[in-house]
């Protein structure tokens, strides 16, 4: 008996169309998406540790896992509370260096220089300098949001306007004073600006893997009054959401964890950006469930694949901070274009 060929391909066709239809709601839930990017990330570390050891390969091991142990503190700290700031803001170019971490960390580093010199600056103790700076830079945030939200105020745009105010303010002092610096100071003052992931002290590094913890712990809990918190403030009040106070504990837990990360390997600025954006793109949902782990994950990418780059291809031709600001400023030029443009 014949059979028309038509037939199979017929056949055929419904079969295809419903293997892509599957395939293109598998890809659509936001768990896929995060496997598939977790795997890059395995995939990323497991390149970056075992390739192009020149010696000992436990001695590589021991080094650049500290590397990859310091990029996934960063891009948690700094993943996390850009997603949390940005859903208290409602605005999604503003960073939490919005606030002055940056300008607070450059100022304390000139201030030590400008007063004792670059010799004292190198023989600091590095311990109680991060110390410091972590304390001066969460102490100022918490009076700024105590003060701002404790009274009748209570507005984030006055927050965010008292922030741009003082970060410029710390920020005009710091070059004040780096003018009148010694070259030789100048230059050693420089190059401790250079936000540095590699060979991190690992005290320091297990300090601020438990700040960041400790911050993770305080959103945590608070997921789903997150999703609420994206529908605004009035919105979020109507559902029973405690504004004020959930307000506060967040604010705590993005000072804590940024403060923490930018003492230990330096300020990057527009890497919260980068990966804030991209992770509500990639995620395919609003829910921080998705979201959060989403930018912890792309910025471990744009870690990982950035260093990688950086040490096989140009051979140490750069730093990876350099990339990511000059990436991350063209970023936001197209952010503020496309708004503007809507």
């Amino acid at each position: 008996m014949l059979t028309d060929p038509t037939s199979t391909e017929s056949g055929a066709l419904p079969s295809a169309g419903l293997h892509r239809s599957r395939l293109a709601a598998s890809w659509a839930s936001p768990r896929s998406r995060l496997t598939v990017l977790g795997a890059v990330v395995l995939a990323l570390t497991a390149g970056y540790l075992f390739t192009d050891v020149p010696g000992s390969l436990a001695f590589a091991l021991r080094v650049r896992g500290l590397t990859v142990i310091a990029m996934l503190v960063v891009a948690t700290a700094v993943g996390v509370s850009t997603v949390v700031f940005h859903t208290i803001t409602q605005n999604r170019i503003l960073t939490p260096s919005i606030m002055g971490f940056d300008a607070f960390y450059v100022l304390i580093s000139t201030v030590i220089v400008f007063f004792s010199g670059s010799a004292a600056f190198l023989a600091f103790d590095q311990f109680a300098l991060w110390l410091i700076q972590v304390v001066v830079m969460v102490g100022f945030s918490v009076l700024l949001f105590t003060w701002l939200f404790g009274g009748k105020r209570r507005s984030i745009h006055l927050m965010l306007l008292v922030g741009i105010v003082l970060g410029t303010f710390f920020r005009s002092v710091t070059e004040w004073m780096q003018r009148m610096l010694d070259p030789l100071d100048f230059q050693v003052l420089s190059d401790a600006m250079f936000a540095s992931l590699t060979r991190p002290d690992e005290a320091l590094l297990a300090l601020t893997a438990g700040l960041v913890v400790l911050g993770c712990a305080l959103v945590a809990p608070l997921l789903r009054t997150l999703d609420v918190l994206t529908l605004g403030e009035p919105a979020a009040v109507g559902l029973g959401v405690d504004h004020k106070r959930v307000v506060m504990v967040l604010f705590v837990g993005v000072s804590v964890m940024i403060a923490a990360s930018t003492a230990l390997v330096g300020p990057i600025l527009f890497f919260g950006l980068i990966v804030a954006n991209l992770a509500y793109s990639y995620a395919g949902s609003f829910r921080h469930v998705w979201t959060l782990p989403a930018a912890v994950l792309i910025g471990m990418t744009c870690l990982l694949g950035g260093q990688l780059v950086l040490e096989r291809l140009f051979g140490f031709g750069g730093t990876l901070s350099t990339v990511i600001d000059f990436a991350g400023g063209l970023f936001f030029l197209y952010l503020v274009l496309r708004k503007g443009a809507r």
